[in-house]
């Protein structure tokens, strides 16, 4: 009997450690479960977040990389202003008498108009003078006034601009003549929006050459006036300072009747300037080739 309830108890026990290991493996089992919902949860968490970033990412991207003018939007049109004068005067006009006198005493009715195209563009006209005294030699001057005027044009600017930038190679061009000897330039007021006279001495076969070129701009018309004077076979060469003032009192004249032309009022002239020397025939053509009227109405570029 005693055997018997030995084996029993040895079999109670083996029973409870059996049950704490079912029970331990149960407890285990449901951690284990109740684990597995969270883990899940953090990895779809994660990529969700990853999802997101690179759906962000992405839209961002393509916002930034692809952003367009909305359909059918163009770039605005440039625009420039209209140019100021349409017109250019008679070019054989533009002097008056007094002032074609002080400059061309013998020549006020040799004026002779340049060959041109399109007169509402360019234009010019050219007078000469010699008064010849035999053995005492003799007095030669030669003038050209040329007009140059220029449209606005959306490709290449404003009339004003396009006449800046040849009024500009003008006086340059004024400045760096071949062979001219004590060049020297100076600002001119009174004539447009701006004005340089620049003079030289040339000599020549047919002697000394005392040259002149005022070069005006008003708004869109350039004007350029060339102007000579030389004393021949032994006569006194005139005074440089006297024909500059001419030359200036001329350009001031043309720049003037610009503004004429196109319906406006001329400013009041000033007195004109007597150049030194006397005139009495006229040569058909100058001895200067320092100036031409071809050269002063040089097309546009």
């Amino acid at each position: 009997m005693q055997r018997v309830a030995v084996q029993r108890d040895d079999q109670r026990a083996r029973n409870e450690r059996n049950a704490e290991r079912r029970a331990g493996r149960l407890r285990r089992s449901l951690v284990c479960a109740a684990a597995v919902p969270a883990v899940a949860l953090f990895a779809s968490a994660c990529s969700s977040s990853g999802s997101g970033d690179a759906a962000a990412q992405g839209t961002g991207g393509g916002s930034t990389n692809t952003a367009t003018a909305p359909a059918g939007a163009t770039a605005a049109s440039p625009t420039v202003q209209a140019a100021k004068y349409q017109k250019l005067p008679e070019p054989c006009a533009v002097l008056s008498k007094q002032t074609l006198t002080s400059l061309v005493p013998q020549g006020v009715k040799s004026g002779k108009e340049g060959t041109s195209d399109d007169v509402a563009t360019r234009g010019s006209c050219s007078w000469s003078s010699l008064d010849n005294n035999g053995v005492k030699g003799s007095q030669f001057r030669w003038l050209n006034v040329s007009f140059l005027r220029f449209d606005s044009d959306a490709g290449r600017g404003s009339g004003d601009q396009q006449a800046e930038a040849y009024y500009t190679g003008q006086v340059r061009e004024a400045q760096s003549v071949a062979g001219a000897k004590n060049t020297k330039s100076e600002p001119v007021s009174g004539a447009g929006d701006q004005a340089t006279a620049v003079r030289y001495d040339l000599k020549k076969k047919e002697g000394a050459f005392k040259q002149q070129t005022v070069v005006a701009r008003v708004a869109n018309v350039v004007v350029t006036v060339d102007y000579n004077g030389a004393g021949l076979a032994g006569e006194k060469t005139p005074d440089a300072d006297t024909l500059t003032k001419a030359a200036v009192q001329a350009a001031k004249d043309a720049v003037a009747s610009v503004s004429t032309a196109n319906g406006g009022s001329a400013p009041a002239s000033s007195p004109s300037a007597t150049p030194s020397g006397k005139a009495s025939a006229a040569p058909s053509k100058s001895p200067s080739a320092s100036a031409s009227p071809s050269k002063s109405s040089a097309k546009k570029s």
